[in-house]
């Protein structure tokens, strides 16, 4: 994968201390049933559009405004699905982690909350960990109990033909106050053994998906192997979580395979048209 980014504008140059940016949306029922979005608030580098929606389903694209997250940025992303409302958030591009003039690394925090029969469809394009950036991001969950989930994550360890930044993510996700995920990944230098057969073993995209739905929890999704290691198209596994959700977790040599390993997970043994 090849990408030309552009350099940021003059008029939206970081300070000393990194550029500082939070998107907002809001998704929430109307009288007809329909899902509106009363905020849809870009920020910064962050910018929204609002995209044709799908039956009762609002839609929401992430496009990227400037060249982000660089070196000292801190940027955030916070979207709540009120009760039976129904949102899908989608991006236009990859988001590409870069280096920047600032000192330190730069954070990027996701905050998602979907309350009762509410929706979320968390899509968005991979990350690429760009050879010299150094990223922390945290995707946080609140769910309330009858809510729905489906979220996608895809990490790539740098651009065609160079090597990785520094990338620590967190995914935590909670329903009804109870934590049913906390995990967390480090890749790139400064983060032992990562590039091990233990870890990644060679292979240079990771992603996952996850999914709550609260009829599983009479009826929990069966372990299953994805993928198949010897070929080296990547390799994954789909595995239920305590409570009503199930996690897909994959590697693969490039973030093409690896999306194709998570589109079989999701279509083939859970049921998702994504």
């Amino acid at each position: 994968m090849t990408l030309a980014v552009p350099a940021r504008p003059a008029a939206a140059a970081p300070s000393a201390a990194g550029l500082r940016a939070t998107a907002r949306i809001t998704a929430r029922t109307a009288a007809d049933r329909t899902t509106r979005v009363p905020v849809l608030d870009g920020d910064g580098p962050l910018a929204l559009r609002r995209i044709r929606s799908h039956g009762r389903q609002a839609r929401v694209c992430v496009v990227g405004a400037m060249s982000a997250p660089l070196g000292g940025d801190r940027l955030g992303i916070e979207a709540v699905v009120e009760e039976g409302a129904e949102l899908r958030v989608t991006a236009a591009a990859a988001t590409v982690a870069l280096p920047g003039r600032a000192a330190g690394h730069a954070t990027y925090d996701v905050r998602l909350t979907v309350a009762d029969g509410g929706l979320l469809e968390w899509l968005p394009e991979p990350l690429i960990s760009a050879a010299g950036s150094e990223l922390r991001m945290t995707t946080t969950v609140e769910l309330a109990p009858t809510a729905r989930l489906v979220l996608r994550e895809e990490q790539v360890l740098g651009r065609t033909g160079e090597r990785t930044g520094a990338l620590r993510s967190r995914l935590t996700l909670r329903r009804a106050g109870r934590t049913l995920l906390d995990q967390e990944t480090a890749y790139g230098p400064g983060a032992p053994g990562w590039d091990t057969s233990a870890v990644l073993d060679g292979h240079r995209a990771a992603g996952q998906l996850l999914v709550v739905a609260p009829e599983w929890g009479d009826d929990p999704v069966a372990v299953r192997l994805l993928g198949d290691a010897a070929d080296g198209t990547g390799q994954g596994v789909l595995a239920p979580l305590a409570g009503p959700a199930a996690l897909v977790t994959a590697v693969a040599p490039d973030a093409l395979r690896l999306r194709r390993i998570l589109d079989e997970a999701a279509a083939s043994h859970l049921q998702l048209g994504l």
